[in-house]
């Protein structure tokens, strides 16, 4: 696609920086102070989580940096692999990730996400783009980067009449969202969190 050729396609060797960057991109959000309650050590699980995260979209999806410099990470996945099933997992170093981030983290981020995947099965029943992480490095916040990695696939969506359906903790990131054509559909809260959500779609 001619829009997507202004990005940097990540592939496997990519992995680590790229997860480096969702890390930092993601440092004080409260899904990963929830997900990773230990300061000591929260870097270095979120490391871990988004080196299974890349992995996996690599797999099924598409995952793309803003250039070879990695200023930014976006990660796509067709609906089809949005919900995570074991197999599909394990083939992206689940068992892995379970070993590195314990058993005690992972059964949190389960719990959780079983709520938020159930949200977004009620929100976007039919084929869909979900965008589950789109991250630029803190260096590099304010320069127009999120709207580098957001604007090719939207026009590609919108070319192919597909609806993009994402989340956000965050409640500034919602006016920022809808400025791209996103429609806030609701704001939730997981029970015994901290965290709310909010499901946004783009059709």
């Amino acid at each position: 696609m001619e829009e997507l050729n202004s990005l940097f396609r990540l592939e496997e060797k990519h992995i680590a920086p790229a997860a480096k960057v969702l890390m930092r991109a993601f440092h004080a959000e409260p899904l990963k102070v929830y997900l990773f309650p230990s300061e000591k050590i929260r870097d270095e699980m979120a490391v871990i989580f988004f080196e299974f995260m890349l992995r996996y979209v690599i797999l099924y999806g598409e995952a793309y940096a803003s250039s070879l410099d990695l200023e930014g990470v976006a990660l796509w996945l067709p609906s089809e692999y949005a919900r995570m099933n074991p197999e599909l997992t394990a083939k992206a170093g689940f068992e892995q990730l379970t070993a590195k981030a314990g058993s005690e983290n992972i059964a949190r981020g389960r719990a959780l996400y079983e709520v938020v995947d159930n949200k977004h099965a009620q929100h976007a029943p039919f084929r869909h783009w979900y965008l589950p992480f789109i991250g630029v490095d803190p260096d590099f916040q304010g320069k127009g980067f999120a709207g580098k990695l957001l604007k090719p696939m939207l026009s590609r969506l919108k070319r192919e009449n597909i609806p993009c359906y994402l989340e956000t903790e965050i409640d500034k990131n919602v006016d920022i969202y809808t400025h791209y054509g996103f429609k806030l559909l609701e704001k939730f809260f997981v029970l015994d969190t901290g965290v709310y959500f909010y499901s946004m779609l783009k059709d």
